[in-house]
């Protein structure tokens, strides 16, 4: 029998600039949804894992316009979730169904409609932590930036920000498996490590190099062909000063503009005559547009086979309880998460 009330996080007010509190989010105990409230082609959900991602913090402020709709206020907070499918009112799936729901409901348990979710691949793992962790949205990203978008050769360099985190630690693999000389960029010395543990030819900590562009210099002084960049900011303007002719810039995150106070706050790049001089390509992409692709089935081969192998690492931060969900969002932001965020219910 089901209980009689589930967990489910919502966003009162949109908060439109500074660093998301907790105090932001409401947690409470609603009502549980049964089967009997199911119509034609719906499924109850009983989420396994939920994906936490900096993205979200756009849809937290209220942006019109951008890539994704925003949260509404009063409604669950949505994301990237792996599901089970409790009871079904669609031919299209049954009871038992690992599923995966793009934007899932923050709610232990939640009705959707059929049409808004999909079978997980478990042809490639039947794990459900995979289809959040190394296989999931994160890992998918990184494989596109750095295999497909950067085209790499063998014998360049690749600069990686935020080396470590849930898409950085998956490009510095593929990176190195490509035959490239790999730099990785990081916020802690045992993030350094870590990086290095996993491929990098050398990893620096940004907070304790001191100069930036003069870290880079150092780290790569044959200058740069690929620049993945999950950061933006200044980050990115020294990374500029550093590039080689044609080299390519993927523009994955902007982690350092996400929490400004105000648009008056955002950092205008000032090393753009780098692109024009070096004949550079700067390529900024979303993911969702590769989903159900060619693309996205040589990702699901190709890593899962290096996973099972044991030739790729992909390092989780893992907290448990939805109610966890809020602080692991904001630890995002402040670096205390290491790995890809993800919270098991």
């Amino acid at each position: 029998m089901p209980s009689s009330t589930i967990t489910r996080i919502s966003l009162p007010i949109h908060v439109r600039g500074g660093f998301v509190k907790l105090a932001d989010f409401k947690i409470e105990q609603v009502s549980s949804p049964s089967k009997d409230q199911l119509t034609d082609n719906q499924v109850l959900l009983r989420p396994i894992y939920y994906s936490i991602d900096p993205y979200q913090r756009g849809r937290i402020a209220g942006v019109k316009g951008s890539f994704i709709e925003s949260y509404s206020e009063g409604a669950a907070i949505t994301n990237i979730l792996v599901a089970t499918v409790v009871a079904s009112a669609s031919a299209d799936y049954q009871a038992g169904d690992l599923v995966i729901d793009n934007d899932g409901k923050w709610e232990t348990e939640y009705i959707t409609e059929a049409r808004a979710i999909s079978k997980a691949p478990t042809q490639y793992s039947a794990d459900p932590k995979d289809h959040v962790g190394v296989l999931g949205m994160a890992a998918f990203s990184a494989y596109v930036g750095a295999t497909v978008l950067a085209k790499p050769k063998a014998g360049e360099t690749i600069l990686v920000s935020s080396a470590s985190g849930g898409v950085g630690q998956m490009v510095v693999q593929l990176a190195k498996a490509r035959g490239l000389r790999v730099v990785g960029v990081a916020g802690s010395d045992d993030k350094v490590e870590f990086v290095k543990s996993i491929g990098a030819d050398v990893a620096f900590n940004y907070k304790t190099c001191g100069n930036y562009a003069e870290a880079i210099k150092t780290a790569a002084p044959e200058g740069i062909d690929i620049w993945f960049d999950n950061v933006g900011g200044e980050y990115l303007d020294a990374a500029l000063a550093h590039i080689n002719t044609h080299a390519r810039i993927i523009i994955c995150g902007a982690i350092t503009q996400y929490n400004l106070s105000s648009p008056d706050e955002r950092y205008g790049v000032k090393c753009l005559t780098s692109v024009l001089i070096k004949k550079a390509t700067i390529h900024g992409f979303i993911i969702d547009e590769y989903y159900d692709t060619p693309t996205h089935v040589a990702f699901y081969e190709e890593v899962s086979q290096l996973y099972r192998a044991g030739k790729i690492t992909y390092r989780l931060s893992e907290t448990e309880g939805l109610e966890s969900a809020p602080q692991a969002f904001l630890d995002l932001f402040t670096g205390k998460n290491f790995g890809r965020s993800i919270v098991k219910a």
